[in-house]
């Protein structure tokens, strides 16, 4: 016991006693932050309950030049309207004096730039953006907190995790319904999460690993760095706000107090079958065996979350049926099968080649319009900027994204009612290029022959992959 003392003890001092060398080559003050976090997250693991006192000083001019590097190049400006390659020009310089404004705690992040995406056919998402210098320190502080944090997620928590993905939870979703005994689910959906997270209980959270004024002083001047909409500055009280590099790690050690270990912890035990939480970032179901377990783990939920100023839509949650035998309950009811949404995927009952029960996947038809609404725009707005080898390109790209995300198992006519949605909008927006028409139908489909574009494919097999811990 003494000696695992020493040794966790060694490895503690190990992280927090290495200082920055501003002399040092960058890329070896880089390494050296890098070995400092594999120490973290071998430290988080051994020791659940120890505070980390001093993390700033892992950003130095090194790590934030490798983190720098790895942003995406192509992503849009913050504010100022300076560009990636535009920043990169006398990085070191620029990154000198950001590490010494943080040294000397006069950094303060820029306001996000607030744009708006389509959410549904009603209704837009705001998004932040930060300037680009914003995004370098975001980066360097979510890698800090991941190797922290990563060793704390719980195994229901799959969004914006290493090695995890949205087909990780569909899967899990899937095998729970067709392997465990459960036949409820809860379709759950939290009202503006992101624009509501408390800002004390945020902070509140962090101190329980963290105990490093800087380090927390950052990421507090990011919550209160407000955004500008239409050129107006707006404070945030409250909020975390989607599109920079640290909110959803925020967002997942948010909801990994407030929901995953409090569910883990204090409602399975009371309630009176199994039941399973599967979350991505703010979107979870929750699955269990009896209804009124799920009725009552929507009050419960209600509570938990009025607690930290959040709370669930009262149109967007709702409890049903689903399951093995849920065709058959619905047949002798006179109603059709329940089905419910999770990332984009619409469940429903559905059968295999034998004839017996398996989780049917279909692309959520408002998120369907939305996408061939999206394409439709786009087409329109660039037909006559680029050349039709340029445009077949970037066409090629969208329906690749499209297979690589809805392409899963059971879902193939979706994707491929797509693939012709998209043909048919080429084919109309294209011959509007001119007065004169290019192609009659039978010519576009030589063309397509000639230079095809990606076919519809499943890239995820749900029911192939790794099982689920707990299932029985």
């Amino acid at each position: 016991m003494r000696h695992e003392r020493t040794k966790a003890h060694s490895k503690g001092s190990a992280a927090n006693s290495v200082e920055g060398d501003s002399t040092m080559p960058y890329e070896e003050m880089a390494d050296k932050v890098e070995a400092k976090l594999s120490q973290l997250a071998d430290l988080a693991r051994e020791r659940p309950k120890h505070k980390y006192t001093t993390l700033a000083f892992m950003l130095n001019e090194g790590f934030l030049a490798r983190c720098y590097r790895n942003l995406g190049r192509d992503r849009a400006p913050g504010v100022d309207g300076e560009t990636w390659k535009e920043y990169g020009q006398e990085l070191d310089v620029r990154l000198r004096k950001l590490v010494n404004r943080m040294k000397s705690k006069q950094y303060n992040p820029q306001p996000a730039l607030r744009v708006y995406i389509p959410k549904d056919e009603y209704s837009q998402r705001p998004l932040g953006i930060p300037a680009t210098e914003d995004k370098v320190v975001q980066k360097g502080v979510s890698r800090i907190l991941e190797a922290i944090y990563e060793a704390d997620f719980l195994d229901c928590s799959y969004g914006f995790r290493p090695g995890r993905s949205c087909h990780d939870a569909l899967g899990a979703v899937n095998r729970l319904i067709e392997k465990a005994p459960v036949s409820y689910i809860v379709e759950a959906d939290i009202k503006g999460f992101f624009d509501n997270v408390s800002h004390e209980w945020m902070m509140e959270f962090l101190r329980v690993r963290i105990n490093d004024p800087s380090f927390l002083g950052i990421i507090e001047k990011f919550l209160k760095a407000g955004y500008k909409d239409s050129g107006m500055l707006v404070a945030t009280e409250k909020g975390t706000p989607q599109g920079g590099n640290l909110s959803p790690l925020l967002a997942n050690i948010f909801l990994h107090y407030v929901l995953d270990v409090w569910f883990e912890k204090a409602v399975k035990a009371g309630l009176g079958g199994e039941s399973h939480l599967i979350r991505y970032a703010d979107d979870f179901v929750v699955l269990t065996r009896y209804k009124e377990d799920a009725a009552k783990v929507v009050e419960l939920l209600r509570e938990r979350f009025r607690k930290f100023g959040l709370e669930l839509h009262p149109d967007k949650t709702r409890v049903m049926s689903f399951g093995r035998f849920e065709r058959q309950n619905a047949e002798q009811q006179g109603r059709k099968p329940n089905t419910f949404t999770f990332l984009g995927i619409t469940h429903c009952c559905d059968v295999n080649r034998w004839g017996g029960f398996v989780v049917g996947h279909v692309t959520n038809a408002k998120r369907f319009r939305i996408k061939c609404k999206a394409v439709t725009a786009w087409i329109k707005k660039i037909r006559n900027q680029f050349p039709i080898e340029d445009i077949w390109k970037v066409a090629s790209a969208k329906l690749l994204g499209h297979y690589q995300y809805f392409g899963v198992s059971g879902n193939f006519r979706a994707i491929r009612r797509f693939y012709w949605s998209v043909l048919r909008t080429l084919f109309k927006w294209l011959n509007r290029r001119s007065q004169r028409k290019c192609w009659n139908w039978r010519e576009f489909c030589r063309m397509v022959e000639r230079y095809p574009l990606p076919k519809p494919c499943i890239t995820f097999n749900l029911y192939a992959l790794p099982g689920v811990g707990n299932v029985r």
